[in-house]
């Protein structure tokens, strides 16, 4: 029980932390929101007293002028409130958006400081999720949830003040009617956590799945997997149906419970203070007042239920957003001055070893020398480490044991910035970004002329291609875009040629090409390899013949290595991949 109580404050605890930059202004729209709630308060009173000086000139003469004097005071009142309301609300709404969008930044920046472990480990649906979903939770409750709880807050008390100083037995009487109120909101709001806490995780998990299921449609379509598809979301659906429903039923308890609580309390000051006006106890005047002091004790009891219903969700938000942003980053690389401005090229590790999960490693002893200007191909079966090499050149990740230089610096005691900075990389994967094809082809390059553009598209056969469009480099493109796989990597292999790094990797750069574009890639990326240090992976054995250096890998270790001749004479395991290739030989 005190874990669980433990887990329900801290939350809070972190978000009121978090809040503290713009207390000033909150505290300010408290003030706003309090006073507006005792302007309220003293109304009632005021009423008692107008219906109390009509009571007495139904009897005698009507004092129009103390009539009008009170009228002239309830307006100046009321009108007050409403611009305390207005300035308190203006003021929560700009902090609240102001942190929501600090929140959201945050979380953006954060995703870049974090290790590319944890995307492996969570799903890109969850983490838009928390940016999204989460944060809005939150904004929602803080820019309603805050001003409501102080001000119903400040006018129960009002109320509840007022009603002793007018009548003690009726408040009394008032106040028994609401106990139950109190003790069945308490019990209401400690079950429903639990089930908005599970609702905001299934949330985050079938937005995960639905940004699976929407890219990798054509998979699922040309294995006829949408039966399957559909169970497990019906499944996932199932779920958040079940913590949703439970958490809004428990929630929308509340409202009928005050419902109840405040017609009890009518039906006590109205029978009760018949009875007492009937004996002359009581002057008219105060049934009037005690029957709005019963709205006015009533409505903030509703209003709190209100923002205690809405606090549960964000407390789970809350959970989720701040334990994301607590997350461990990627080590802090400020203190780091080495830098490579003018860079050979020559590459070399050192006894690495690596593995993505501490008991399961994958590079045992991985040790090579490149020289300037070399074109190595990594080559081997399927999960030999080929990929896991150059993620570890880039820094993608970090090796458990072993170095990796660059011109003999060891790229641990340089800036991630600095090393990745030395490399263009062609992945597998292509990647086309919302944007124009000048955009997508120039990413992060400043000062790329159109003739520049030229060059480099012709080099890699997009001219025809670009010639096609309505907007040449301006036309905008999407993931949505009709282009075709070899289309995609086409504008990734000149988005590499434009960058122009000194160091290149080409990860299966040629894999989504025809023969004919094949033969045109391989030419533009022989003069893009003249001069650099590149490393080449390749399961197209024809793509990598003329390399300097050939690795074999096998089981995270270097089991051959030699030229393309030196290879196929040795007979060994790339002779044998070669020649499962082409079985007429080279």
């Amino acid at each position: 029980m005190g874990d669980d109580k433990k887990k329900e404050i801290r939350p809070l605890k972190e978000l009121s932390a978090y809040c503290r930059r713009y207390l000033p202004a909150i505290l300010v729209s408290l003030l706003l929101g309090g006073a507006g709630a005792v302007f309220s308060v003293v109304g009632p009173d005021r009423i008692a007293d107008m219906v109390n000086v009509i009571e007495q000139g139904l009897t005698g003469s009507m004092d129009l002028r103390r009539i009008g004097q009170i009228g002239v005071f309830l307006a100046m009142l009321y009108g007050l409130g409403g611009v305390f309301g207005y300035g308190q609300q203006y003021i929560l709404t700009t902090v609240t958006q102001r942190m929501s969008k600090r929140l959201r930044t945050e979380i953006a920046e954060k995703i870049n400081r974090m290790p590319l472990r944890y995307f492996d480990a969570n799903s890109f649906g969850d983490i838009l999720s928390r940016l999204t979903n989460d944060v809005d939770t939150i904004g929602q409750m803080l820019g309603s949830g805050i001003g409501t709880l102080v001000s119903s807050a400040t006018l129960l008390i009002g109320a509840l003040v007022m009603m002793f100083v007018t009548n003690g037995v009726l408040a009394l009487s008032a106040i028994g009617a609401s106990v139950i109120g109190f003790v069945l909101m308490i019990v209401i709001a400690r079950t429903s956590q639990k089930y908005f806490l599970a609702q905001q995780q299934t949330l985050g998990e079938i937005n995960g799945y639905i940004e699976e299921m929407f890219s990798g449609q054509q998979i699922i379509r040309a294995y006829n997997g949408e039966a399957p598809a559909q169970e497990n979301f019906d499944e996932i659906n199932r779920s958040l149906y079940d913590s949703a429903w439970k958490s809004r039923f428990l929630s929308g308890m509340m409202m009928p419970v005050i419902g109840l609580v405040g017609n009890l309390g009518y039906m006590v000051v109205c029978v009760l203070g018949a009875v007492m006006a009937a004996k002359g106890t009581i002057p008219f005047g105060v049934i009037i007042s005690f029957t709005m002091y019963i709205r006015l004790f009533t409505q903030p009891l509703s209003q709190i239920a209100q923002v205690l219903t809405s606090l549960q969700p964000a407390i789970a938000a809350s959970t989720r957003v701040f334990e994301f942003l607590g997350e461990e980053e990627l080590e802090d690389e400020s203190n780091k001055t080495k830098y490579l401005s003018s860079v050979l090229g020559n590459v070399e590790f050192l006894h690495v070893r690596f593995g993505y999960r501490p008991e399961r490693t994958i590079i045992h002893d991985f040790s090579v020398a490149v020289k300037a200007g070399q074109t190595v191909a990594i080559v081997g079966h399927t999960g030999a480490g080929k990929t896991t090499i150059v993620n570890l050149l880039m820094r993608f990740y970090e090796t458990d044991g072993g170095q990796i230089r660059i011109d003999g610096i060891p790229i641990r005691e340089m800036k991630r910035e600095n090393v990745r900075r030395l490399f263009c990389m062609v992945l597998q994967d292509t990647w086309i970004f919302e944007g124009t094809l000048r955009e997508n082809l120039v990413y992060c390059k400043e000062g790329v002329t159109d003739a520049q553009l030229d060059a480099v598209c012709q080099a890699v056969g997009l001219t025809h291609y670009v010639k096609t469009l309505p907007g040449g480099y301006d036309t905008r493109l999407s993931e949505r875009s009709s282009l075709s796989a070899g289309q995609r990597q086409l504008i990734t292999i000149a988005r590499a040629m434009i960058a122009d790094a000194p160091l290149l990797i080409l990860d299966e750069a040629t894999s989504s090409v025809d023969t004919k574009t094949e033969l045109l890639v391989q030419r533009a990326m022989s003069t893009l390899m003249e001069g650099r240090t590149s490393f080449v992976i390749a399961h197209r054995l024809s793509t990598i013949r003329n390399a300097d250096l050939i690795l074999v890998m096998q089981n995270g270790d270097i089991v051959e290595s030699g030229s393309h001749r030196e290879l196929l004479a040795r007979k060994g395991i790339y002779a044998e991949l070669y020649n499962s290739q082409f079985e007429k030989g080279a």
